[in-house]
């Protein structure tokens, strides 16, 4: 079978060139480098920048006159085409896998046994076919090109491979085998320079021992020679793959090995034995060529860029030099016999193909070839975002949702409440389908509910390819909440008012969506110190017509001051409401027991007269002078404002007398009340009851108990023959003695 080699022209081309077989459209399986040495100043293929390319074109093969690419048809069909750089022009190409052949010899396979040469240079020959299966034997595969040179793996046995070399010289077929070890299990001709080549080999040792092993070659010989590549210079290798890659060059021969799991890129020159391993995140890696003394390498992604893929440089001779971006993503790679490359990929600029090439300074720069015409910025096309927000119902949760120009991309969102300035903050790594990125809100802010008013929405778009630089949108919410006379940093949810022996007041702020029959807090917050000179703080409702509660606190010296809420849960300075409010024993205050929808204070005289000083509205005399609306309330040792916690038109109070039994007397609506119904005993267990507003947030007030035993949540029933049930807190939970006051 064998015939003498030959440099005679075959199908009308002179080629002295690479290869590497690629897969369909994918990348390159086996890429070529033929990098030119320094002296090689410019590339024999003209280029044509600016030329059409299809968005889901790969690169191919490249000659001097035009290059190859391949893509998928609206029907999923590959279509491979040619590129003429003198005109522009794309030409059909038969077949449905297409290889590298660093030529203007277009190498296709239909996926089987036949492989077609074509010669697309002007006037050149139709298309000569072989089919492997015939030339050799079934099973015969195609595992490197060298211009028109094929080589073929054929199998002899169910085991072992010879590697023979095919060719048409003159319209006659040539076949050479090139192999001499009868047990030879695979082999890939990974890149050519010159007519030299770069093989891979695989051999089973004592293959009829129980102890055979399988080492691994890499051979160097060349392509007009005809010698059996186990007599040209061997070098047992780690192993390697049909996924495996290379390059060879006038100074280095790469490749690609894979030992104990591990992927190294090996390079070996005259001076240099280098020995790259790459992470977990580059376990794919491909040599895609070198450029002087600069390995180019990367994991290959999608046409399409949807994957982060981009297209590392290093210097091959100094170690301490750091790999860079060349590209920022690419896919696939063709080899020109000049040693330049040809490129799918993007920059931040331009998606497309590019030419890969040393500059000025010996560094492989990238000059676009081809545009692909895609809008690489990614951009913030539409927003599904609330204008207005509820989150009175518990529970609520708010979706947001954006929509990108693509999907390679990840979103930071930020929600600001512009009056404190809080932020809350989410990466969105991923879209939730197609390019739209989403985050359900659960209303919470630093885990606690959010306060009523304006909010912004911003989010960041940034590619994850790379590609263009990032891109924001903003906006604008209003939320809202009912209000809630115990509430303090206007976000509807109670609050509650602790002092501890020092005389420092705190705020506890609750999460009035409950779980699991249970109360939770949302964090503490220090009000303020001093406030031992007072023997009596209440929180008083909404006195000064703000959206958020107010206080009143007695001194010592009876005088009661007012401190109106801000609604960021701090209070202004006080001002004086009055003199002689020593004369009670007992205040409460923050219901409406008139009906006339503004809160009011209630206070038991020490001889057990009760007195309603009904609201006002205005903060600078918050109170109307008493109206005395019961007596005998001495026997109670506290009373509380509860609001309206069984459904009548105005605000209840309940009253423990000094047996611990609760009482509860129903609002009537005028500021009296109607007569007392029992609760139940055993009240005296606690050291501080308060009427704690809507703490569940179904709609009716609720009662708090503090105590050396634990604190509970009394939850109104809205029936007032049992107007309460327990439930448990995570407040105050053991600091039953801590406070002195709870308010």
């Amino acid at each position: 079978m064998a015939s003498t080699r030959t440099t005679r022209h075959r199908l009308g081309a002179s080629i002295s060139a690479a290869l590497a077989v690629t897969v369909g459209a994918g990348f390159l399986a086996s890429p070529v480098a033929t990098a030119a040495s320094a002296t090689v100043a410019t590339a024999t293929a003209a280029t044509t920048a600016g030329a059409n390319l299809p968005l889901g074109a790969e690169i191919v093969s490249t000659g001097d006159t035009g290059y190859l690419t391949s893509r998928k048809d609206d029907a999923g069909d590959t279509v491979l085409e040619w590129h003429r750089h003198a005109d522009g022009s794309v030409l059909p190409v038969t077949g449905t896998v297409g290889y590298d052949s660093a030529s203007d010899i277009v190498v296709t396979g239909d996926g089987g046994d036949t492989v077609s040469l074509r010669d697309m240079t002007a006037g050149a020959a139709a298309t000569v076919s072989f089919d492997l299966g015939s030339e050799f034997t079934p099973g015969a595969r195609l595992v490197g090109v060298v211009g028109e040179n094929l080589f073929v793996s054929v199998p002899t046995t169910a085991d072992y491979h010879e590697l023979w070399q095919l060719s048409r010289v003159d319209g006659v077929t040539e076949k050479v085998k090139r192999s001499s070890n009868p047990y030879s299990i695979d082999f890939k001709v990974l890149a050519s320079r010159s007519g030299a080549l770069l093989v891979l080999s695989s051999d089973r040792v004592f293959p009829n021992s129980a102890t055979f092993r399988t080492e691994y070659w890499r051979t160097l010989t060349t392509v007009d020679s005809g010698q059996a590549i186990e007599g040209g210079s061997r070098r047992n290798i780690a192993s390697w793959t049909q996924a495996s890659t290379g390059a060879l060059t006038a100074d280095y021969v790469a490749d690609v090995q894979y030992r104990s799991g591990v992927t190294e890129l090996v390079v070996d020159g005259t001076y240099v034995h280098g020995k790259y391993a790459m992470d977990s995140s580059m376990s794919g890696a491909v040599i895609v060529g070198i450029s002087r003394d600069t390995l180019l390498y990367g994991v290959p992604g999608k046409a399409d860029g949807e994957t982060l893929s981009p297209l590392y440089a290093r210097s091959i001779t100094d170690s301490t030099a750091a790999p860079y971006k060349l590209l920022e993503h690419f896919s696939s790679a063709a080899h020109a016999a000049d040693g330049s490359l040809l490129v799918r990929g993007a920059t931040a600029e331009t998606d497309g193909l590019f030419r890969i090439w040393e500059g000025a300074d010996g560094l492989p720069a990238a000059t676009p070839v081809a545009d692909t015409g895609r809008a690489l910025a990614v951009q913030v096309t539409a927003s599904n975002v609330p204008t207005a927000v509820s989150l009175e119902e518990p529970g609520t949760m708010v979706p947001l949702e954006w929509t990108l120009s693509r999907a390679n991309a990840t979103a930071d969102l930020t929600l600001t409440y512009p009056a404190t300035g809080r932020t809350l903050t989410r990466h969105l790594s991923q879209p939730v389908a197609d390019s739209r990125f989403a985050f359900v809100w659960d209303g919470l802010l630093d885990g606690a509910s959010s306060p009523n008013g304006a909010y912004t929405w911003q989010i960041t778009a940034t590619p994850t390819d790379g590609v263009g630089g990032p891109a924001a949108a903003s906006g604008s919410f209003q939320v809202s909440r009912e209000a809630n006379a115990h509430d303090f940093n206007d976000n509807g949810s109670t609050d509650v008012l602790a002092r501890d022996a020092s005389g420092v007041l705190w705020r506890d702020d609750l999460l009035d969506w409950p779980s699991n029959s249970r109360i939770d807090t949302a964090g503490r917050t220090k009000v303020g110190g001093g406030w031992q000179v007072y023997n009596r703080i209440e929180a008083a409702g909404d006195l000064g017509g703000a959206p958020a509660g107010d206080l009143v606190a007695r001194d010592k010296d009876g005088v009661l001051w007012l401190y109106l809420g801000k609604g960021d849960g701090t209070f202004a300075s006080r001002t004086r409401i009055g003199g002689g409010w020593n004369v009670y024993t007992q205040i409460t205050a923050g219901s409406d027991f008139d009906g006339d929808g503004r809160a009011d204070l209630v206070a038991v005289d020490k001889v057990g007269d009760l007195y309603l000083y009904r609201g006002t509205g205005d903060w600078r005399s918050p109170y109307a002078s008493r109206v005395k609306t019961g007596w005998g309330w001495s026997i109670y040792d506290r009373i509380v404002a509860t609001g309206d916690i069984a459904g009548a038109p105005a605000g209840d109070l309940v009253a423990r007398d000094k047996d611990g039994v609760l009482w509860l007397y129903l609002g009537k609506g005028d500021g009296t009340f109607a007569s007392r119904t029992r609760i139940g005993g055993g009240w005296n267990a606690f050291t501080h009851l308060v009427g704690a507003g809507d703490v569940t947030a179904d709609g009716r007030p609720d009662l708090i108990a503090y105590g050396p035993n634990g604190t509970y949540v009394y939850r109104a029933t809205g029936d007032w023959t049992a107007p309460f049930s327990r439930w448990p807190t995570s407040l105050y939970m053991g600091e039953g003695t801590e406070f002195d006051h709870i308010a």
